[in-house]
């Protein structure tokens, strides 16, 4: 496996794109545990199997969806629609069908979209037994009537629900979890562009030691992250930890202090970050100082309870400092849910920004400490500790006194690196380097 560095790490990227997009995915069944399988090859994966019928808090899991085959056939054999072409051709969770059926009675079952006639649309029916076929319209209106032979070769049954984690340990056991859904089907940039980046971020971690632990979710959504919450509480200081007050996140022995989910990460849009549902946690200051500082165009939205699963880790119950990363949102693009979603929709630049963007979000979370001045009666003098000496002849020697006497000022056990960064106006990496000095210099503690 060639390293990651900036020069490969798109086209990298784009290759896994590729690679997964002919498989068929759903929220149970053997094309996600043949996703994870592919994802193993490139990160180590503790695989988990959910049994059907399981509660998962307000939840159950459900049967596991498996499909070989599909198509409608025209009165000579030829296939009109087939699933072999493309896995968006059958509606999602389809049951089993074998039946010839009359044109005028299977356009009720028939999806497309008559404003983009030549595109797939991508539709599911995971809690409510139904069948289906998607097709482009100019399809549809090439059909004459007449009887057409109708095959969906899957099975509904009792099974799994599959999911898995990588985790890269940091420091501390406190953690960061990063999150994406594996459950679409082929759709580059919804999702399988948000795999990619959580990939090579994860192998990009595992290069260093980060302070916190990274553990890194690959689940169907909605009800992959419901039942990681479920079988994970006591992780995300929920109902089996001991209680917090409301609002103040993870109760006493949860370890999940942040997170991010990834998804739409690979289009040519600029960068969209949606907040936690408390606004306020520290990834959210995190992700604002960093789209901001960096000036990449980017807008950052406010929390809705609809999207993604930071919907399920923001709930109140847990209410955890998770947002969301992503390029143009879901729904905001044309191609969304459609078989114009594929490979050439998503670009390698486009997932190296991403991918950049996080690190560069986690290297100041990892770094956003809180000191406290252990001379706090006068300015210390730095020059006998040889602080101004070892900055001489340097471009930055004011920049980097400066930022020496903002840590001073304001570590005071209340205000992180981050939040001096902020009110000095200075670059987090100047305040990091400065804070770094002084604590070699035993000025300060943290």
């Amino acid at each position: 496996m060639a390293p990651v560095t900036a020069a490969t790490a798109g086209e990298q990227m784009h290759a896994l794109v590729e690679r997964l997009y002919p498989l068929c995915r759903s929220i149970t069944g053997d094309g996600v545990r043949a996703t994870l399988d592919i994802v193993g090859e490139y990160v180590p994966l503790q695989v988990h199997e959910v049994p059907t019928g399981t509660q998962v808090l307000d939840w159950t899991v459900p049967q596991e969806w498996n499909i070989r085959d599909a198509y409608i056939a025209d009165a000579t054999g030829r296939r009109v629609v087939d699933f072999a072409a493309s896995s968006l051709h059958v509606l999602g969770y389809s049951v089993p069908v074998a039946a010839t059926v009359p044109l005028a009675e299977l356009r009720g079952r028939l999806h497309t979209l008559p404003d983009h006639p030549t595109w797939v649309p991508y539709r599911t029916s995971y809690y409510k037994p139904d069948w289906g076929f998607c097709l482009a319209q100019e399809t549809l209106d090439a059909m004459p009537d007449g009887d057409y032979e109708v095959r969906i070769d899957s099975t509904l049954a009792d099974g799994h629900l599959t999911y898995a984690e990588h985790v890269v340990p940091g420091q501390v056991a406190d953690e960061v979890l990063v999150s994406c859904h594996v459950c679409h089907p082929s759709l580059a940039n919804d999702n399988l562009a948000g795999i990619a980046v959580a990939v090579f971020l994860a192998r990009a971690l595992a290069e260093q030691t980060p302070y916190y632990t990274y553990r890194f979710l690959f689940a169907p959504g909605t009800i992959g992250a419901i039942t990681w919450l479920a079988r994970n509480a006591e992780r995300a200081g929920g109902p089996s930890a001991a209680p917090g007050r409301p609002g103040e996140g993870p109760g006493p022995g949860g370890r999940v202090r942040h997170g991010l989910v990834l998804a739409c990460a690979g289009d040519r849009g600029r960068l969209t970050y949606k907040q936690s549902r408390r606004g306020d946690a520290e990834i959210d200051r995190v992700m604002r100082y960093v789209l901001t500082a960096s000036e990449r165009p980017h807008r950052i939205n406010e929390f809705t309870p609809y999207g993604y699963d930071e919907r399920q880790f923001c709930s109140p119950g847990f209410d955890l400092g998770v947002g969301s990363l992503s390029r143009t949102p879901y729904a905001g693009y044309p191609e969304y849910h459609t078989s114009a979603d594929n490979p050439d929709f998503v670009s390698p630049e486009a997932m190296a920004d991403t991918l950049a963007v996080c690190r560069e979000a986690f290297a100041v979370l990892d770094g956003n400490r809180r000191y406290t001045n252990l001379s706090p009666y006068g300015e210390p003098q730095l020059g006998r500790r040889g602080l101004y000496d070892a900055l001489g002849g340097r471009s930055d020697t004011k920049e980097a006194q400066l930022a020496m006497l903002w840590v001073l000022s304001l570590s005071d056990g209340e205000h992180g690196l981050l939040d001096i960064a902020d009110r000095s106006g200075l670059p987090f990496d100047t305040v990091a380097v400065a804070a770094g000095a002084l604590h070699g210099a035993g000025l300060i503690k943290g």
